[in-house]
């Protein structure tokens, strides 16, 4: 009777794992089943969408709208405008911040490491509107800089009011635009120092200082194998939100869900798109940024030859099995004539599934290109007739 209970206890076991590790199939109605209004599932390096379910429904986001506030401090970051260690005075409009806050107080200092710390992994409102006026000022102007860049990233359903994302009539997007600024923000490396944090510690307040002990907001970070962000959001009228990004080898995915009616929910759906993504799909890796293609002889140039380059990374996103159907093609000129630019096509690389073009990819020049002068052409010449 016990060796039994075993063997049926082993049963068990076996089974749920095996339906635990089982790829998430879409329905006939492509339509995996999820418990929220909107939903997307995006691959980041080509930001091809294989998922979506009413993703340019115009929808409240939450804190979810922090990933266009730390989009524009990682770019701040970049250009030099700031930097981490920069000193910041908390305003009384960023003191007087309601709702998730690292409780900051009027008059006090901060660093924009701290603050950004706050924001990712806090959600901290007031940390948001103290970053918002570092960078630009004041809150309105850094909103205005907001809808900006919205526009500049092509988030057409998008209408931001404010830099945390609190309740305010008329403040909106949609899974689709959260999906294209998160893919936006991943392209900065750094930004992974902080919304892949778990737990945290900073110390706030003006004469008492308090050590706080921070979880992230996002608990798939933990919890989820893989996760290493994104950004989670709630209020009455948002619901729950999420955008989590994840990567396995070379492949990540963006998963974006509103309006949600728990976290748990919230949590299980951004999981089923991200499980149906991995299981299903993988990357053909064509080419990496600075990939020498070929050498190139230039006539009537300064210089004899130019490298042909990939300006940047190059994946095609294909369902798994059809690594084998994938074929690429390199059309690119044995001579080419000076003066060129750096930068300037030179020939491309076409990628092909069953005979069909699916992606065509510039080869540009490594570097500039004079048209050799007179007495560079005559030091040619010398040069070729000693046979150097």
């Amino acid at each position: 009777m016990i060796k039994k209970s075993r063997s049926f206890l082993i049963f068990i076991i076996i089974t749920a794992i095996i339906l635990l590790n089982m790829p998430i199939l879409v329905n006939s109605d492509n339509e995996v089943s999820l418990n929220c209004k909107s939903a997307l599932l995006m691959e980041a390096s080509t930001g091809e969408i294989i998922y979506e379910m009413n993703s340019h429904d115009k929808l409240e986001p939450a804190s979810v709208t922090k990933i266009m506030t730390m989009l524009l401090t990682m770019e701040a970051l970049e250009n030099g405008r700031i930097n981490l260690e920069d000193k910041v005075t908390i305003s009384r409009n960023a003191s007087k911040m309601t709702g998730t806050c690292l409780l900051l107080e009027e008059g006090e200092i901060r660093t924009v490491n701290d603050l950004l710390i706050g924001i990712a992994v806090e959600s901290a409102n007031d940390a948001s509107v103290a970053m918002a006026e570092h960078i630009a000022g004041s809150e309105e102007e850094f909103v205005r800089m907001m809808n900006d860049k919205a526009k500049e990233l092509g988030m057409a359903d998008t209408q931001f009011k404010n830099p945390h994302g609190l309740h305010e009539e008329g403040h909106i997007t949609s899974a689709h635009d959260i999906a294209v600024m998160s893919r936006e923000l991943l392209k900065y490396e750094k930004i992974f120092d902080y919304i892949s944090i778990y737990m945290t510690k900073v110390t706030v307040g003006k004469k008492n200082n308090v050590v706080r002990e921070l979880a992230n907001k996002n608990k798939m970070v933990r919890f989820y194998d893989d996760v290493d962000g994104i950004k989670t959001g709630f209020t009455e009228n948002a619901m729950y939100c999420i955008s989590a990004t994840a990567k396995r080898n070379n492949l990540r995915f963006i998963s974006v869900i509103m309006g949600a009616p728990s976290t748990g929910s919230r949590n299980n759906d951004a999981r089923k798109l991200l499980d149906y993504g991995f299981a299903n799909y993988s990357t053909y890796a064509v080419g990496k940024k600075g990939d020498v293609i070929k050498t190139i002889e230039v006539l009537k140039g300064n210089k004899n030859t130019v490298n042909a380059i990939i300006e940047n990374d190059v994946n095609v996103l294909i369902k798994k099995g059809e690594e084998k159907q994938i074929e690429k093609q390199v059309l690119i000129p044995e001579k080419i004539s000076a003066p060129l630019s750096k930068g300037d096509k030179l020939g491309e690389i076409v990628v092909i599934k069953n005979g069909e073009t699916i992606q065509s990819i510039p080869i540009v020049s490594q570097e500039d290109v004079s048209k050799a002068s007179f007495f560079n052409n005559i030091y040619k010449a010398i040069r070729y007739w000693l046979g150097d």
